[in-house]
């Protein structure tokens, strides 16, 4: 099954993304991401054994998640893909942090895929017709963040539909 974590965004950020896609899509058209597939990956894990899956399962019900915040203030994309995206304009050193140490324990599971650069992005859009922020309203969202998601991606003709299998508690 193909796995990733994620953080998950509460309701009120989430309707508060949902409107800055609407905003997106009305100007940049493509494929507008629903609400409840909107996340920020911390990690990819591509497809993991059953095996795996149960491990990792286990592994992130137990796991501690430093409390921290995100600013999403800023506009950005992935040319090849179309891919526009909502996240900070600046790095953020806790979710870098983050990402490493998730990382850090996946490696014990044998997974690899770590990435050598992390862009911490809420994708928006896909396929989207135009890539430029012009004309788009300023984002200055804060995330407040104390939990991970373990969450399965199932693949269909339309597009991917997102199931948590696990969730860190909060800390």
């Amino acid at each position: 099954m193909r796995l990733f974590l994620a953080l998950v965004p509460p309701p009120e950020l989430l309707a508060q993304l949902g409107e800055l896609a609407d905003a997106a899509h009305a100007n940049c058209g493509g494929r507008r991401i629903p609400d409840e597939s909107l996340h920020l990956t911390l990690a990819f894990l591509g497809e993991v054994s059953d095996v795996q899956a149960t491990e990792l399962v286990d592994w992130v019900r137990r796991l501690t998640v430093p409390p921290g915040e995100w600013r999403l203030d800023g506009w950005g994309h992935f040319r090849r893909p179309g891919i526009l995206w909502v996240g900070g304009q600046s790095p953020d050193p806790a979710l870098t942090a983050l990402h490493g140490h998730l990382w850090d324990a996946l490696e014990g599971f044998d997974l690899t895929g770590r990435p050598t650069c992390f862009v911490p992005h809420v994708s928006l859009l896909r396929r989207a017709r135009r890539l430029e922020a012009h004309g788009l309203p300023a984002p200055d969202l804060v995330w407040g963040y104390n939990r991970v998601d373990l969450v399965r991606s199932i693949t269909h003709d339309w597009g991917s539909r997102y199931v948590s299998l696990a969730r860190s508690p909060q800390s």
